[in-house]
C-alpha cells in the first residue's frame, strides 16, 4: 500500500533578537498569510494527511496550526517532537520510521537545512533549499513506514508558497 509524506519547512519568521532563544521565533504576519496560503492550496488537493508531526519551535509548530485549521484539522492534534529541532535528518527519519503503520499519509513541519537535506536523502531527487513555507510531497510504494529510509520515496512535488495565487 502506498505511503505519502509531506515535508513543511515552516514559514518566515522573525529575526533572531539579541538575548532571544533561536527556538522561540515566532511567525511574522507575511509568514502566517504563506503558511495560510500553503494550506488552503493543500485542502483544495483533498489533501488530508492521518498524522501531523512537527518541530517544537514556535515557528515550526505555529506553521503547522495555521496549515492544519486550512485543512480542518484539530491544530491540537499535532504531534511535537522536540528532536525534529536541531536533531538533523536522523531525527526526521526516527520521526517517520516510528509513525502509526495504519496512518497512510503524515505532514512533517521542520527546518533547513535538515528537511532540505531529509527530503533528498529520501527520494535521491535535487530539492534544492526548500524556501519557507514550501511543501514536498513523497510517496513510497509497498513500504512500511518503518521501512522508510535512503533513497526509498519517490518526489511528487515541491510547491512553495510564492508560486501560490492568492
Amino acid at each position: 500500500m502506498k505511503k505519502t509524506l509531506y515535508l513543511v519547512r515552516h514559514a518566515k519568521a522573525e529575526d533572531r533578537a539579541m538575548f532571544q532563544r533561536d527556538h522561540d521565533r515566532d511567525l511574522v504576519p507575511e509568514g502566517i498569510m504563506a503558511a495560510a496560503r500553503m494550506g488552503r492550496h493543500l485542502a483544495a488537493q483533498g489533501i488530508q494527511p492521518d498524522c501531523l508531526i512537527s518541530s517544537t519551535a514556535n515557528r515550526a509548530r505555529d506553521t503547522g496550526k495555521v496549515v492544519a485549521e486550512q485543512l480542518k484539522i484539530d491544530p491540537e492534534t499535532i504531534l511535537l517532537d522536540e528532536k525534529l529541532f536541531d536533531g538533523g535528518p536522523k531525527a526526521y527519519m526516527a520521526a517517520i520510521n516510528g509513525l502509526n503503520e495504519n496512518w497512510q499519509s503524515a505532514m512533517l513541519f521542520g527546518h533547513n537545512p535538515d528537511i532540505s537535506y531529509f527530503a533528498e536523502f529520501l527520494t535521491h531527487a535535487d530539492v534544492g533549499s526548500l524556501s519557507k513555507g514550501a511543501t514536498v510531497t513523497i510517496e513510497f510504494d509497498d513500504l512500511r513506514w518503518a521501512e522508510v529510509s535512503g533513497r526509498t520515496g519517490r518526489l511528487v512535488s515541491v510547491v512553495s508558497p510564492k508560486q501560490l495565487k492568492d
